[in-house]
């Protein structure tokens, strides 16, 4: 019985490994930015858009070992598929089911989520078998983290274009960190580094942008005064101390900005160890920290999109997903 018992926890241990479940965290904030820059409440079309998400994010994760299992045999004996502790074939038969599984919540959760989900599920698809070592490769990850905001939007609020900014922002972020994790089993050169140093930079203040929102449109008088009741002229706007909800640079929330710092301490500070040195060590601890600093990237999304109640608290839930992800990655490698 104790032999029994000591195989099934290698078991589990091994389909953990391959699943990377510590990086499955990352993915219920897409969503919710996705319906937070609709500024639509999350509701239970929502969850099944975090379900697919959850599921199309799996079998990509399987599907890429399963893709680089004679590369990492070399590279990484010790992976689950080149020590022998998952086989080929239920490896690929895995990432076959959560696509499925992926495609069919999509479907419970409306059309516009599927026609969303559907060439999110090909880009997955694509990328592991085809443009991963390609110059496209970064590209199309980026493209699946992009779509998988829109994922969220089309689910929750039947559009998706309104959240475009939003996932440009996430796409933008993902492109640096996979650039990054392409030298992270060989010695490189501090370009990506520095890249995505730089980029998490400008992400930072970008994030403290939020969308501006101009002044209610008022019918205007004929002699170009805004007019009040009964077509009388109104007063006209009242002076302020700073920036308004019109202004072309409106303060960020706090909860925002902190947000947003919280981003740039999780990541800058290995990306610029990594440029100094380009070891892998020091490349994968990198590309981890760009992992796990997609969650503060994400509650920083939900927060800059509005100031109500929901937003504040959808972020907040977002956020508290980076300490058990921390956790958790002391157990099972991230990477």
């Amino acid at each position: 019985m104790a032999g029994a018992s000591e195989r099934n926890r290698a078991r589990v241990r091994a389909w953990a490994e391959l699943l990377r479940l510590p990086a499955l965290f990352t993915v219920p904030g897409d969503a919710l930015a996705g319906a937070a820059a609709l500024t639509a409440r999350p509701d239970h079309r929502t969850l099944l858009a975090i379900g697919s998400s959850l599921c199309l994010y799996e079998a990509g994760m399987v599907l890429n070992d399963w893709s680089d299992r004679a590369e990492d045999a070399a590279e990484r004996p010790h992976r689950p598929l080149p020590s022998g502790r998952v086989s080929p074939t239920a490896a690929f038969t895995a990432a076959c089911a959560f696509t499925a599984a992926g495609l069919a919540l999509a479907t419970r959760a409306g059309r516009p989520a599927l026609t969303v989900a559907a060439p999110l599920a090909a880009t997955v698809w694509s990328y592991d078998l085809a443009l991963k070592h390609t110059p496209a490769g970064p590209f199309a990850m980026a493209a699946t983290r992009g779509l998988d905001v829109l994922l969220g939007a089309a689910a929750t609020a039947g559009r998706a274009r309104p959240a475009l900014p939003s996932a440009a922002l996430l796409a933008t972020h993902t492109l640096a960190v996979t650039t990054l994790s392409r030298q992270e089993t060989r010695e490189g050169t501090p370009t990506a580094a520095l890249a995505a140093l730089a980029t998490a930079g400008a992400l930072t203040w970008l994030l403290q942008r939020r969308p501006t929102s101009g002044l209610p449109t008022k019918r205007r008088s004929p002699v170009g005064q805004p007019q009040g009741h009964r077509g009388k002229p109104g007063p006209g706007p009242k002076p302020g101390p700073g920036p308004g909800p019109g202004s072309a640079h409106p303060l960020p929330a706090p909860l925002t900005a902190a947000l947003a710092a919280t981003y740039a301490a999780t990541t800058a500070r290995f990306y610029l160890h990594a440029s100094l040195n380009p070891s892998p060590p020091l490349t994968q601890q990198a590309v981890g920290a760009g992992i796990r600093g997609t969650i503060p990237f994400q509650a920083a999304l939900i927060a800059r999109s509005g100031s109500t109640a929901t937003a504040t608290a959808t972020a907040l839930l977002t956020a508290a997903l980076a300490p058990v992800a921390r956790r958790l990655a002391r157990r099972v490698s991230i990477t």
